[in-house]
């Protein structure tokens, strides 16, 4: 079974939460509630999130403060963020939501398919670096495993199950890619998916250097970062 994503809804009223829950529960993903800035950091310290929509106007931490703190963490930095406001005071706000990190900054009253189709695509972005990291792992593991044995573990046939993964992964991020160009999706998304394809063009080189005749040596595994 694949494993749902975690979507972080952060806002100070019970009603704009119970209206996102609405909107996003189509896309049948993990969906977790912070009713403030605190509770949203609190959240973050221990789940991993595909994206986080974030009301800027709250009491005590706003929404720009908690941005600024997810930011500044290692492991959140890289986690979208898409704020929804009330407010409109013009570029100079908009351009601060985008200078706090924020992929994306949306005016309420908001329409319900727009956002669930910006928040569509980073979760399949999330799923997909998910999947890649699995097949990196289990890359790294047979290698090691092979090694610390000193024999080979029946290579053709562990090279043909990883090739053929890793295919199924490269199809799906061809064809999502595909997607956000006839779309005409945010820039950090189509980032987001170029990095991606990186990330699964150095482990299919990684692949191709351990078929026979491909050189002596062993190659260099795909950076997880």
């Amino acid at each position: 079974m694949v494993q749902k994503a975690k979507i972080l809804l952060v806002d100070d009223r019970p009603e704009n939460l119970l209206a996102l829950e609405a909107i996003l529960s189509a896309l049948d993903q993990t969906l977790v509630r912070a009713s403030s800035g605190e509770e949203a950091l609190k959240a973050l310290l221990t789940d991993d999130f595909a994206v986080i929509l974030l009301d800027v106007q709250m009491p005590g931490m706003d929404g720009f403060e908690t941005a600024a703190h997810i930011k500044r963490r290692e492991r959140t930095r890289d986690i979208p963020i898409i704020f929804l406001t009330a407010i409109n005071h013009g570029p100079h706000h908009t351009f601060r939501g985008y200078a706090a990190g924020a992929v994306d900054y949306i005016s309420k009253p908001f329409d319900p398919w727009v956002l669930r189709a910006k928040v569509s695509v980073f979760v399949e972005l999330y799923m997909k670096n998910c999947q890649l990291r699995e097949q990196a792992a289990l890359l790294r593991l047979q290698l090691e495993g092979g090694l610390g044995a000193g024999e080979a573990k029946e290579p053709a046939g562990l090279l043909a199950e990883l090739s053929a993964r890793l295919a199924a992964v490269e199809e799906q991020a061809e064809a999502l890619s595909k997607q956000l160009d006839d779309e005409s999706a945010d820039a950090a998304a189509v980032a987001t998916a170029a990095h991606l394809e990186r990330k699964l063009t150095g482990l299919r080189r990684a692949l191709d250097a351990l078929e026979p005749g491909a050189g002596a040596g062993s190659p260099a595994l795909p950076s997880q970062s």
